[in-house]
């Protein structure tokens, strides 16, 4: 049978417990694994010959809703999702605080006060709390206990006793007064009501939710942004005939015109026309690209100059931005090891927390301690211990690190990969179109008996026949004449007619064997044009593939990062020995051939090394997938960023350091939310039980360990890339 990866949106979820309990259930399949997250509300199932069916029924019987999402996501407004939760936590704050002020003042508690908190407690315990009640019945019926079933069972412990107190003991006759206490020293006897602690509680919860929800939006507005970025419609030309057609119509073939200001409606290349195009939106580069006849465009991007043919090349889901987007969502669904430990902690969690829960009810009973102190120490232990922060530690700090990844023209694959920026400690690069630009140009000339612009005007106007990268790199640098009489001899040279005299050029050797030109044998090594006038030789040209701007420094930040810099190339050990003594870098592997390359990177492996491999080439693909840490260049071939763990958009190697730096800060934070996760919960609960605690700090605090998360995951917002400061 074969195998398919199905992505579902799931509802239903109130906590990590909940996205740890499907995952469970999914896994039991036969053949199935899955992965479940909370933060993105979303699983990611591979599934060997079972039906999406099946797998969303699963979903269903574990008491959740499962959906197979539309093709086209559709972005709701940003408050949507927040609004009910909104409403719920405002009407509940209103009731509530007039019960905490009356509870809390003993001045202001008036004749039978208590029965007016009731009145206004109940409807917050029952109609406030009733999403925690509901989610809580529900895992009981599948004989589960979440972090829901904790504030469940405090709120409603906490109002059932109130209610025993007020009809059975002492606490409904008139004028009753009880005071606050940050530590349980209640009276003996019913008089104690725990009314405020009911309608906080769930106050506070819910404000904890609220900010976790409105956060989640925040953290991933990048991807939110990315759906909306495609351009809606296009000038599809037929017949020398424009026509307006939606962009889903569009096929591969389709010629379509992009004018000023427009953008591209998906991948293809210009077929005329010359302008720029602004990609910052996918690359994060702020300069417009240069584009003309033969370039290849990206959808979603901006045409800031002139009119643009284009020849869609492809459309839908096989698109940059459509792969862009797949990219994000599976780095966001997926989970860190760090965060598997925290799931397998929070699954025994709870039903550890409801003994611990009952044995402080128990103990403090037997140590004879009054029913109100017993019943304080298990209330505040119940509310204090849900693990809410450590579900929320991973998917927060992912939703905003490959959010502002994206906006850096970083895409990060997945979890796994953050483990291994963390040990990387060697990155080897691909020379040309990492190192380099992949563009030859004009590096020295060397005129003999003529001038510098005499010897390139003629070698452009004679290589100006040809299409070879060298000879477009001397066309560039020179005005070209006309030529007559061009010959190309392929891997030699070229011959023709200029101004009527015969002009050679090409391999020294070639010039002196075949022509009988006398060229000096001290030329540098390289890539050299010799150029001969009527057999008399006029000079040479060096020709070589040009470093890119950023590659000094790119280099020197690896080494900031701990990373030593290798140079891994099929060319010449001169040429190659030129660009690294241009950026700085020391070890070069020059000659190497593709299957050389993966040799090189599992031999550095065996020698103890952790290497990242940054490549952009079909000859990279190998080396990269069996790199530590795969980084495709994004202006590379699709073989390369598929064999990648990250993916530098715009192809600037100083972007790769910042990557590096990016996926090691976000594992930073995942590991400080984590460690403060767990710091928390093991030095609360012992409070709690020792009745150190009124249940309402430990409500407030449960709910401030879960905003630290969040607000500790959003700092990753402000993450600035070298580049740009």
């Amino acid at each position: 049978m074969s195998t398919t990866d199905v992505e579902l949106d799931i509802s239903g979820m109130t906590c990590a417990s909940c996205a740890t309990r499907i995952e469970r259930k999914l896994n039991k399949l036969p053949g199935v694994e899955a992965s479940v997250n909370y933060a993105t509300e979303k699983a990611r199932v591979r599934a060997d010959g079972v039906e999406t069916t099946q797998l969303i029924a699963t979903v269903e019987a574990a008491g959740y809703g499962a959906t197979v999402p539309a093709p086209e996501p559709e972005t709701a407004e940003p408050d949507d999702e927040t609004k009910p939760l909104r409403q719920r936590l405002l009407i509940s704050a209103a009731l509530s605080l007039p019960v905490a002020v009356m509870s809390m003042i003993p001045a202001l508690q008036f004749e039978n006060w208590q029965w007016l908190a009731l009145t206004l407690a109940a409807p917050v315990a029952v109609w406030g709390a009733w999403p925690f009640h509901r989610a809580a019945a529900v895992n009981l019926r599948h004989g589960a206990a979440t972090m829901d079933t904790l504030i469940s069972l405090g709120v409603i412990a906490s109002l059932g006793w109130s209610l025993f107190a007020l009809f059975f003991g002492g606490a409904g006759m008139p004028g009753m007064t009880m005071t606050f206490t940050l530590v349980g020293a209640p009276r003996a006897g019913g008089h104690e009501i725990y009314l405020e602690v009911a309608a906080l509680v769930t106050v506070f919860i819910l404000a904890g939710r609220y900010i976790e929800a409105r956060a989640k939006r925040a953290s991933s507005e990048a991807l939110r942004a990315l759906l909306e970025l495609g351009a809606t419609d296009a000038a599809k030309l037929q017949n020398g005939v424009e026509t307006r057609v939606p962009v889903s119509q569009l096929v591969v073939g389709d010629a379509v015109v992009v004018r000023p200001g427009e953008k591209i409606p998906s991948d293809g290349l210009v077929t005329a026309g010359m302008s720029s195009v602004d990609a910052s939106m996918l690359t994060g580069e702020s300069m417009p690209v240069e584009v003309a006849e033969g370039s290849r465009v990206v959808g979603a991007t901006i045409n800031v100059g002139g009119r643009l043919e284009v020849q869609i090349t492809r459309v839908g889901a096989d698109t940059e931005l459509a792969r862009m987007r797949r990219l994000m969502e599976e780095a966001q669904t997926g989970k860190a090891d760090v965060q598997r430990l925290a799931d397998r902690v929070s699954a025994v969690f709870v039903p550890v927390v409801i003994g611990l829960a009952l044995a402080a009810l128990v103990g403090w009973t037997i140590a004879g301690a009054p029913w109100e102190l017993a019943f304080t120490a298990a209330v505040a232990t119940l509310i204090i211990a849900c693990p809410c922060a450590l579900g929320l530690a991973t998917p927060t700090a992912l939703l905003v690190g490959t959010g502002r990844g994206s906006q850096l023209g970083i895409l990060i694959r997945g979890p796994q990969v953050l483990e291994q920026t963390r040990t990387v400690d060697t990155i080897v690069l691909d020379k040309t179109g990492t190192v380099t630009t992949g563009r030859m140009s004009v590096t020295d000339v060397l005129p003999a008996g003529v001038s510098r612009e005499e010897l390139l005007a003629v070698a452009a106007s004679v290589e100006s026949g040809s299409e070879h990268p060298v000879a477009r790199a001397i066309v560039e640098a020179a005005p070209a004449g006309r030529v007559e009489s061009f010959q190309s001899h392929a891997g030699f040279g070229v011959q023709g007619v200029v101004d009527g005299a015969a002009v050679v050029a090409g391999r020294p050797s070639w010039l002196a064997e075949q022509w009988a030109v006398e060229v000096p044998a001290d030329l540098p090594e390289g890539t050299v044009v010799a150029v001969a006038r009527d057999g008399e030789y006029l000079g040479a040209i060096v020709v070589a593939d040009t470093v890119k701007p950023s590659s000094a420094a790119a280099i020197a930040r690896f080494r900031e990062l701990g990373l030593e810099p290798i140079l891994l190339t099929g060319d010449t050990a001169s040429s190659a020995s030129r660009v690294a003594a241009e950026v700085g870098i020391e070890r070069v592997e020059a000659g190497v051939t593709p299957a050389g390359k993966l040799d090189t990177i599992r031999r550095l492996q065996g020698e103890g090394r952790v290497v990242a491999m940054a490549g952009d080439g079909v000859n990279d693909a190998a080396a990269l997938a069996a790199a530590d840490l795969g980084i495709a260049m994004g202006g590379g071939t699709d073989a390369a960023i598929a064999a990648s763990d990250i993916t530098v958009v715009s192809g600037d190697l100083i972007v790769v350091a910042d990557a590096v730096r990016l996926a090691r800060r976000t594992l930073g934070i995942i590991k400080g939310n984590l460690f403060w996760a767990f710091a928390y919960n093991v030095a609360a609960i012992p409070l709690a039980m020792a009745a150190l605690l009124n249940p309402l700090v430990a409500a407030a605090a449960m709910a401030l360990s879960s905003v630290f998360v969040v607000t500790n995951s959003l700092r990753l917002r402000g993450f600035q890339g070298s580049s740009r400061g």
